[in-house]
């Protein structure tokens, strides 16, 4: 009997390609006990969009858009309340119920003593995130079509794009949770969230910042999705259109091998 090459038999004690049990399991637990949590996530940028859009943006007026011409505010802000629609509905799902499946239901170890795989495990987590990222952001999107804020025939890759940045949240934020032990720690993860939503460029221009904050604010992950999808709804590309997404691929590959390694050291090692 020929034996498997080395890098082979490692693959495949890394991934037994069934990550749809994970992910069968993931969507019965959902449709049990979650969906009220799934649904009430997706309102709160629909309301910032509502009280800042409209009653903040009747003060405001208009705004200059990614290609320097003029727009409603709440045109300006929508996109940015996507991305993070999009990063809210990722970063729920692998983080905190990643958190508790690893820490107290002691879930993976189960799945882990199957045949299944630390990638199985990685990419069914982090479909399911992906799902609740899509979900929120054909929601949004579906918000934004009957305020008439998209402006251009290209607003149709906002979904696309919003899962892009769903899966790059998605695929960090579960290797990240692997190191967290305690609640006190797994609060770090909202400490970074909110000033990434407050200050990427979300409610005014990166131009009102000194220099120094904005080469800061140009390395967190949301303003380059805010950045993208502000773009895409107005049918306006540069180069800097390219950085965003390879950003987001980055982040992306660097988030599936950090959380594989982790919870192949985590549980079976």
């Amino acid at each position: 009997m020929r034996r498997q090459p080395a890098t082979a038999r490692v693959f495949r004690a890394l991934y037994s390609g069934n990550a749809r049990a994970v992910i069968g399991r993931g969507l019965l637990a959902t449709r049990s006990s979650n969906w009220m949590v799934m649904v009430s996530g997706f309102f709160e940028p629909v309301l910032y969009l509502l009280s800042m859009g409209l009653g903040l943006g009747a003060l405001v007026g208009a705004v200059e858009g990614p290609a320097g011409q003029e727009i409603s505010y709440a045109a300006y802000i929508a996109p940015a309340l996507l991305a993070v629609s999009a990063m809210n509905g990722a970063v729920y799902d692998s983080t905190w119920n990643v958190f508790f499946k690893m820490t107290f239901a002691k879930l993976y170890e189960s799945m882990l003593s199957t045949s299944l795989g630390p990638l199985d495990v990685a990419i069914g987590e982090i479909f399911l995130a992906l799902l609740r990222g899509a979900l929120y952001a054909t929601g949004f999107t579906a918000v934004m079509m009957a305020m008439g804020l998209a402006t251009s025939p290209w607003a149709l890759l906002l979904i696309p794009a919003a899962v892009l940045i769903a899966f790059g949240f998605a695929s960090l934020g579960m290797g990240i949770t692997s190191f967290m032990k305690t609640f006190q720690q797994m609060d770090w993860i909202n400490f970074v969230m909110l000033p990434m939503f407050l200050f990427s460029a979300t409610f005014y221009p990166l131009d009102v910042y000194p220099q120094v904050v904005q080469w800061i604010i140009q390395a967190l992950p949301l303003w380059h999705g805010v950045e993208l999808l502000r773009q895409l709804s107005v049918g306006v590309f540069s180069p800097a259109t390219a950085v965003h997404i390879l950003y987001y691929l980055v982040m992306i590959l660097v988030g599936m091998v950090l959380t594989t390694r982790r919870l192949r050291q985590l549980f079976l090692s």
